[in-house]
């Protein structure tokens, strides 16, 4: 995602950002892949590295590099959260 894209998504997460409250900021910079899920990030990975993903892993990997920049960015807000500043 460029960084135009990023910083739309950044606006039109900041509502969630900001109505978690501390304790909820806490529970978004826990958010971790489960073991499986990460060996399967892992495996994608390497076959992207490697340029032998299929469409269908293509397609997979990149709604995972998706997912993980909506967690991203949400795990900053957090941060601001707990930093006491303005995620805006």
């Amino acid at each position: 995602m460029g960084s135009t894209s990023t910083q739309l998504l950044d606006r039109l997460l900041d509502p969630i950002g900001r109505a978690r409250g501390p304790e909820g900021a806490q529970r978004v910079l826990a958010l971790r892949a489960d073991a499986e899920a990460q060996c399967r990030i892992d495996e994608l990975a390497d076959r992207a590295n490697e340029g032998t993903l299929t469409l269908e892993e293509r397609s997979e990997y990149e709604s995972l590099l998706a997912a993980a920049t909506v967690i991203g960015v949400l795990q900053a807000k957090a941060r601001a959260v707990l930093a006491g500043r303005k995620t805006d």
